[in-house]
Parts: C-alpha cells; sequence; structure tokens
C-alpha cells in the first residue's frame, strides 16, 4: 500500500511546503507550519469551473464614473448596539465574521438576532457544534419564540449549500466556521484548507442569493481568529467579541467593515434572558466615589462614532531596585514613555517608584488621546491628592512635552458637560469658540502647564 504523501501548511497564509522550515518560506511567519495530507494530484481538479462560469468572469470593462451606485438598503437587526457596531443593520449579500472567546457569548448574541430577524425575514441557523435540541434548550432559557426560525444541525459544506437553494432564507448564521468540511478536499475540519474553502463558497453563494450570512469563527490563545488570516480578508465585515467572562459586561469591536465604520463598540451586558445592550456605557467604565479619590482622573475617549468617559486610575507606591511598570487596558510601553516625558518636561519624578495604571471596566484604550489623562492620575497618586470634583482630561502628549489636540475634541467636552463633568482640562486647539454651559475649560499647550494648572486647583 502506498505511503500517503504529506505537506507543511502554514497556519498564517496558507502557503504550502514540502519539508518543514521554522520561517514560512511565503509569508516569514516563524513557527507557523504544520503537518497536513497531501491532496491528490488530480481531486478536484474543476471543482471551480461552475463557479467561474457563475460569476461571469468575461464582463465587459466598464468606466467607473459610469458604473450606477447607490446607498445599500440596510436591515435593523432589534438589537441597537448590534446594529451601531454594523453601521446601522444587516445589508444583503453581506458575510459578517465574528469571534470571541468560548463562553463569552457569541452563539446566544446571534440567536436572538435570528429570533428577532425572523418576524421580518426568513432565517436559518445552522449549528456544528451543537445539536439542534441544545439549540431549542438555549432557546428557551432566553425566553425567544423560535416559532420562525429554521436549524439545521450539519457541517457537510455542500449539504448546507443545497439547503440555502432550498428555503432561499436572506439571513443565514454558520455556528462555526472551523467545524465545517468540503468533500472536495481530503483534510479534516479546521484544517486551513477546509477554513478557506468553506469560507470562499459561502461568501460566493451569498453574493449571488442575496443572503446576509454571519460566520462565526473560533479564536486561538493570542486572541485572533483561527485559521489563515486571508479569512478576514474574504469577508465584508469583522467583528470582535470582547470582555471577561467574569464579568456580566461584553464589547464587540469592528475591525473592519466595508459598510461602516471602523473601531465601533457595542456594548452589552449578560443577563439571564441573553445579552442586553447598554445605551449608556460610560456609567459602566466610571467609578461610583462618593468623593474623589488621589489617583483618579476621568478620561473622553472616542470608541468609532461614540465618545464615552473612562476612569483611568493610577497607583504610585515606593519601589525596590528595579521599579516595576504596569498597565491593563493601556499600553506598557507608551506608560514607559509618558513616565520620561513627565520627568523630563514637568519635574515629577517617579524612576524609584513602581506605577500601575488600570482603566476601568476592562475597557482598551488605544488612542493618544489618554495621554494626559494618565499623567494627571500619576500625578495625583504620587502627591496623595485626589484631583477636583468633576474633572476631566484629555489629549496627546508628545516627547517634547508639548499637548497635541484630540480628534473631534467639541464631541467629546459636549459629552462631558451633558453627564454633569464641569472641568476640563484639555489642548489648546481643542478648546470651543463658544462657551459649554456647565464646563470650566481650561486649555494647555505644554504638559508643565497642565501640571501646575492642577497644582494650583488642589
Amino acid at each position: 500500500m502506498a505511503k500517503e504523501k504529506t505537506v507543511y501548511t502554514c497556519s498564517e497564509c496558507g502557503g504550502i511546503s514540502p519539508k518543514w522550515l521554522g520561517k514560512c518560506p511565503h509569508c516569514n511567519a516563524w513557527n507557523t507550519l504544520e503537518e497536513t495530507r497531501a491532496e491528490p494530484s488530480g481531486s478536484g481538479k474543476n471543482r471551480l469551473q461552475a463557479m467561474a462560469r457563475g460569476l461571469n468572469a468575461a464582463q465587459a470593462v466598464t468606466t467607473l464614473s459610469e458604473i450606477e451606485a447607490a446607498e445599500v438598503a440596510r436591515t435593523p437587526t432589534g438589537l441597537e448596539e448590534l446594529d451601531r457596531v454594523l453601521g446601522g443593520g444587516i445589508v444583503a449579500g453581506g458575510v459578517v465574521l465574528i469571534g470571541g472567546d468560548p463562553g463569552i457569548g457569541k452563539s446566544t448574541l446571534l440567536l436572538q438576532t435570528v429570533d428577532a430577524l425572523s418576524h421580518q425575514m426568513k432565517v436559518l441557523y445552522v449549528t456544528g457544534e451543537e445539536s439542534g435540541a441544545q439549540v431549542a434548550l438555549r432557546a428557551r432559557r432566553l425566553g425567544l419564540d423560535g416559532s420562525k426560525v429554521r436549524v439545521q444541525a450539519e457541517i457537510q459544506l455542500e449539504n448546507i449549500i443545497a439547503t440555502l437553494e432550498a428555503e432561499k432564507p436572506a439571513f443565514c448564521v454558520i455556528d462555526s466556521i472551523q467545524t465545517l468540511f468540503s468533500d472536495q478536499l481530503s483534510s479534516a475540519p479546521g484544517s486551513v484548507a477546509q477554513v478557506r474553502e468553506c469560507a470562499a463558497h459561502l461568501t460566493r453563494v451569498a453574493k449571488a442569493s442575496g443572503c446576509t450570512v454571519v460566520l462565526v469563527g473560533h479564536v486561538t490563545k493570542e486572541g485572533a481568529i483561527a485559521g489563515p488570516r486571508v479569512l478576514e480578508h474574504i469577508v465584508d465585515t469583522v467583528l470582535y467579541f470582547e470582555g471577561d467572562t467574569h464579568s456580566s459586561f461584553r464589547l464587540i469591536r469592528a475591525i473592519k467593515n466595508r459598510f461602516g465604520a471602523v473601531n465601533e463598540i457595542g456594548v452589552f451586558a449578560m443577563t439571564d434572558k441573553g445579552l442586553k445592550g447598554v445605551s449608556n456605557p460610560s456609567a459602566i467604565f466610571l467609578s461610583t466615589h462618593s468623593e474623589p479619590v488621589p489617583g483618579s482622573c476621568v478620561l473622553v475617549t472616542l470608541e468609532g462614532t461614540r465618545p464615552m468617559l473612562v476612569e483611568i486610575q493610577a497607583l504610585v507606591d515606593a519601589g525596590g531596585p528595579s521599579p516595576r511598570r504596569l498597565s491593563v487596558g493601556l499600553e506598557r510601553d507608551r506608560l514607559a514613555m509618558l513616565l520620561a516625558v513627565l520627568h523630563r518636561h514637568a519635574g515629577v519624578a517617579c524612576g524609584d517608584q513602581d506605577v500601575f495604571v488600570n482603566a476601568v471596566g476592562g475597557v482598551r484604550i488605544s488612542e493618544p488621546a489618554a495621554d494626559l489623562a494618565v499623567l494627571l492620575a500619576i500625578q495625583s497618586s504620587l502627591r496623595g491628592k485626589p484631583l477636583p470634583k468633576g474633572f476631566i482630561a484629555f489629549g496627546e502628549v508628545g516627547l517634547a512635552g508639548e499637548v497635541r489636540p484630540a480628534p473631534r475634541g467639541q464631541e467629546r467636552l459636549k459629552e462631558a458637560a451633558k453627564l454633569g463633568f464641569t472641568v476640563a482640562v484639555v489642548p489648546k486647539a481643542n478648546a470651543p469658540k463658544k462657551p459649554i454651559d456647565g464646563l470650566t475649560i481650561h486649555p494647555v499647550e505644554r504638559v508643565d502647564e497642565a501640571m501646575d494648572l492642577v497644582r494650583g486647583a488642589v
């Protein structure tokens, strides 16, 4: 009996190598080649011809300005926070990929979405990880009607496509893409070739039929969606489910969206009846101190189109011979840079101190507009004096000690005033031309000005 031939496939790009190498020769990623069974030379060589004919590859070349294009129609899902992340609702023929840690609530959210949409369109829920009975038990536990939700427990791609052609749903959930396999390939479900092939087939079916398809994706231990990175390029929208399984709050973040803004987030609270949207997420990320405490500063951050207030907490304590720098929710390297700027340009030395910085509520802040709030919280903790009540700050701090403006500063200030904050330290370029009722604004150009201003206020 002939020995089965094996090849080594890169888990990042899907490239194939005849032997194992430490570095992938296609994408230069390290330690990503995995042993898989080689496909027979003649297997499925004509399997893409039908698709090529269906795509009408011989279409005439057209001038861009002559192509008629209209705004895409959106259908609200019934979950406002999900609609916000998607850009207003689902788009016919769109393909959405949603990933997150196990148990974070992906299947729960999508089952709620399918049930809400079933009252206005035909829907299909395809489960490859659970039986139909398990899906029904979850629906009853969540108090969902489910009378118009069609369910199929299947993992073979060809059967799923046949069901899509027979049922003709307008919205379909595939839970999950890593469980599917195609008869055209001999590799196991979840392999790079199977994930890429199944996702490409379903995407073509969605575009041809106008059915919106949502693919659930597993994630690796690093938090990225498992499978080849080309999976994220194939789909129209990529959503990541974030949050601690020990907390009741979940965040959905848009990483890619061809029909809306990226970095938009939706906030949900996990209840015994499923995920409920949080209309005022600032309340989650603000502590409930009765009086101001040292080391706390409120930041107005921008997530997509939504300004949110987040409390930044800092703790400065006497360190040993090698003081530690630890940040949760913010970049650690940026914290080290800000401490150097604070020492050089504001005369505040923390070289022999342990510095811990945390963003309350488990939110992750990546924008540089958090710099000024971080420095003010560190100085407040070091001096042991709280910032004034109703105080907010935002602004990027440069290595020369300058305070740079943050985008859409007016919206940030209006959001803070709406929530009852009264004092703001902002970059001079963000100072509004017209005063904002109830908000005293102190514009600053350099970080030492901000420190002197706060010292004089407390």
